[in-house]
């Protein structure tokens, strides 16, 4: 700043005490003040303020009949006890005095007119705003003071600029530790930060997520509400109804009964009150009009334990009542000091004379009426700031006494800018009384809550401790078996829009508040996770949940084992033995007319192929690999398409020689020299290998969950696979054929038609796989691989007993039939009936 603009800033503001008292005389009060080396400001509201509208610019004259005020007055004694323990005291700050000006400030304009009187220059009535404001020295190095946020935000606001400490008392608000805005300010009562804190998790503990928050108008009430609905919707906690107690707020009035018509509609058990003492006051009184009981009220620390509020007729009516309060702690020797005052006073002053020092707002008239007898009553709430006040005054001389350097047993009495002491009231760490006082960079102090409960139980209201806080982090401790709620059996209030779900049921959100749900199950293959109770998580791919779950569980892995005894039963059922018992049979017979009229040696080719399509159906039991899951469709198909093409050659070459061979001599003979019969065999067998299985056919091991949500059903990927269904309607068209030809047939030599019998094969074949394929649509478990073998084994032992079973009957049990001359009589019969026709 150039010098041009510090001498304009140089400018004088004269504040004369005529503008404030109409020119009365300002000699300060004996009980007001006291001289010393360095003085202390205090700002106590000795009186209650008495509301109304001013209509000229002057100061509240706060000594007024009927207004005076015990908690102040506790205060106020509490200061000038902490000082003169300070000063007799040897060991902090030997020989020095300190001195104070103490002021009544009942109202704005009398704590305004305080702090300005507090900023003056010593030994003069006006704020002298100098070039160099570090050497500025007014009246008072500190203030003590004052009691709620409206006043110490004024007061702080005007001491910043000269960064003239303000220590308060009461002023619990979170703005007044915003250093950027009042930098010279600390307290010694805990923020509100901590109190909001502490209010959500006491809400917690109990499980009130539904509930109403009234604040007092004022930066106490309506920060505190603010805080406090931030922090509780963060906490999933839904406020109701929120409203603001008014500065007007009179019990009856219009105002007032509309707030408490909305609070009983928000049909909330718990209500939240952040408010002074003073509009908590109307506020109760109004709810005792409107009978609004059996609820739960949470108290902020300015009302929760002041008879302020206990007092007021009815309010025994409204329920449980919850609250935050500082930690308790007497000032030891503060009562015996109080009956001393009393005496002395009494004994040396009278009545103020008018017109002297009466309107400076450092009067208490009702003071010196007090008698030994007949004083104000020490309460809980008071006793607490009164402690607070103390600590204030232990902390300025502690930081007085770094600052003279009276460590080495003599200060220095050196002179003391306000800056400077700031400095060292910031670094203080000292035990008063077993209690730690020091200040964090906010100026907030160490401390601690305790919980409390009214009682009403006795003759008279009281309190009970229930539970305590401490911080940082902020830890809650209640004892909960130490609450007597107000409804039946004890039981704890609920306080929800909607009561919790059952197990497994998800929260779907109904209107605006999420407190306000729905509750819907979840469906099946998901579960609720008690982190997330309004959205169901689906479960692992291993895992499984029924409908309504909240947790997933393993899924049961399931195959075809051979151990089963449907494996046994399927197994023995195999026709495996009974293809090779008639191979040997036929080996045997090779060269009878029955075994030669069924294709010689083409017979152990089709047994073989049958026999291989057997094998493959071992490939169905146990764990599905690759190596199984490749030969057990392609070793089916392949070797029962090799039996169908050997049955329509076949077939066809019975009916080609009986009916066509002497009409096409030349095919016949073409057909006989290439080996048409086993070329056929060969074509068809190499399309089934290479066209269906080869090519487009390749099964592999899957695991199954779609079929069962709790079960993996571990198979090859062929029920619905491209490969399987051409696989399958190759050996059908195979199948046609060979029934086609014979058909074809049907009029051959007895021993050489084979229609009825290959009719009844195919048959079985067709059945088994329309079965097969039925069942498959329906039912998709573990035991579709046994359905699959059940309708190979069917077409396998079709095949089988429709074309094999006839001749080894024959041979076995008809031997006269297999015989050269039985062959010749049939075919001359065939001759003469041709012949005929």
């Amino acid at each position: 700043m150039s010098l041009l603009a510090a001498h304009l800033v140089s400018l004088q503001v004269s504040l004369s005490c005529c503008w404030a008292l109409s020119c009365h005389n300002t000699e300060l009060s004996p009980d007001f003040s006291l001289p010393g080396d360095y003085l202390l400001a205090g700002l106590f509201p000795v009186h209650s303020h008495c509301p109304g509208v001013r209509r000229r610019p002057t100061v509240t004259l706060c000594d007024r009949p009927d207004s005076f005020n015990g908690h102040g007055y506790h205060l106020f004694q509490a200061m000038r006890f902490g000082i003169e323990e300070i000063n007799n005291s040897t060991t902090l700050l030997p020989n020095v005095t300190l001195g104070y000006q103490l002021y009544d400030v009942c109202s704005e304009s009398a704590n305004v007119y305080a702090t300005l009187n507090v900023l003056s220059m010593l030994g003069a009535h006006h704020v002298d705003i100098q070039t160099n404001p570090a050497h500025y020295s007014p009246a008072a190095l500190v203030v003590i003071g004052p009691d709620t946020t409206n006043h110490a935000a004024t007061t702080a606001a005007l001491l910043s600029p000269f960064l003239v400490p303000l220590i308060s008392y009461e002023a619990s608000s979170t703005m007044l530790g915003v250093k950027r805005h009042y930098p010279s300010f600390l307290r010694t009562i805990p923020s509100d930060e901590h109190q909001v804190e502490l209010m959500v998790l006491l809400l917690q503990s109990f499980g009130w997520v539904w509930i109403s928050l009234v604040g007092s108008d004022g930066d106490y009430g309506q920060l505190g509400v603010q805080a406090l609905e931030e922090q509780a919707t963060q906490q999933g906690i839904c406020i109701a109804f929120k409203d603001i107690i008014p500065l007007s707020a009179r019990p009856g009035s219009e105002r007032m009964q509309s707030m408490m018509h909305h609070l009983a509609r928000a049909r909330t058990t718990v209500v939240v009150v952040f408010s002074n003492r003073q509009l908590a006051g109307g506020f109760f009184k109004s709810m005792v009009l409107a009978n609004l009981t059996a609820k739960v009220w949470i108290a902020s620390e300015d009302w929760a334990i002041s008879r302020h509020i206990s007092s007021v007729p009815g309010v025994w009516g409204i329920g449980m009542v919850l609250g935050v309060v500082i930690q308790q702690r007497l000032v030891p020797g503060l009562k015996e000091f109080k009956e001393a005052y009393v005496q002395a006073d009494k004994g040396a002053h009278g009545s103020c004379p008018s017109g002297s020092w009466c309107g400076s707002n450092q009067l208490c008239s009702a003071c010196r009426a007090f008698t030994a007898q007949r004083m104000p009553a020490l309460g809980a709430f008071s006793m607490s700031s009164a402690y607070n006040a103390y600590r204030a005054v232990y902390a300025v001389a502690h930081g007085l006494h770094q600052l003279l350097g009276c460590a080495s047993g003599a200060c220095s009495r050196d002179r003391v800018y306000p800056w400077q002491l700031l400095e060292q009231i910031r670094k203080v760490n000292f035990l008063l009384h077993e209690d730690t006082v020091i200040f964090n960079d906010n100026g907030d102090p160490l401390g601690s809550y305790d919980i409390i409960a009214w009682d009403w139980s006795g003759p008279k209201w009281n309190f009970r401790v229930i539970g305590s806080a401490t911080w940082p982090p902020v830890q809650l401790d209640i004892n909960k078996t130490k609450i007597r709620w107000h409804g039946k059996d004890n039981q704890v209030p609920k306080s929800v829009c909607s009561s919790d779900c059952l197990e497994g049921h998800q929260r779907v959100t109904a209107g605006f508040y999420h407190c306000c749900f729905e509750c819907v199950p979840c469906e099946a293959g998901t579960f609720l996770n008690k982190s997330d109770l309004h959205r169901c998580q689906p479960c692992g791919k291993e895992e499984w949940a029924p409908e309504g779950s909240e947790t997933c569980f393993p899924r049961t892995v399931v195959f075809l084992t051979w151990h089963e005894p449907i494996s046994w039963v399927l197994l023995a059922a195999n026709t495996l033995l009974l293809v090779a018992g008639t191979a040997g049979l036929f080996v045997w017979h090779l060269d009878t007319p029955v075994v030669r009229s069924a294709g010689g040696r083409l017979c152990f080719f089709m047994l073989g192929s049958l026999a291989g399509g057997s094998c493959g159906l071992y490939g169905f039991f146990g764990e599905p690999t690759l190596p199984t899951c490749l030969l057990r469709q392609g070793l089916f198909a392949l070797g029962f398409a090799i039996f169908l093409s050997c049955l329509t050659i076949r077939s066809f070459q019975l009916v080609f020689i009986f009916k066509f061979s002497a009409k096409v001599p030349t095919f016949y003979h073409a057909w006989v020299q290439n080996h048409g019969p086993s070329l056929f065999v060969v074509i068809s067998s190499m399309a089934q290998l290479l066209i269906t299985w080869l090519a487009v056919w390749t099964p592999l091991p899957t695991r199954e969950y779609q079929r069962f949500p709790q079960l993996v059903v571990l198979d090859c990927t062929e029920a619905n696979s491209l490969g399987f269904m051409l696989a399958f309607a190759y050996n059908g068209l195979l199948s046609v054929s060979a029934f086609a030809c014979s058909y074809l047939g049907k009029d051959l030599p007895e021993n050489y038609n084979e229609a009825k019998c290959v009719t009844f094969s195919l048959l079985l074949n067709f059945v088994s796989w329309i079965g097969f394929f039925t069942t498959a649509s329906v039912y998709q478990g573990k035991y579709l691989p046994a359905v699959n073998v059940l309708a190979a084994l069917s077409s396998l032992s079709g095949g089988f007993s429709g074309y094999f079973l006839p001749k080894c009957y024959v041979i076995l049990c008809r031997p006269d039939l297999n015989s050269t001359e039985h062959f010749q009589a049939s075919i001359q019969d065939y001759t003469r009936r041709c012949g005929s026709t």
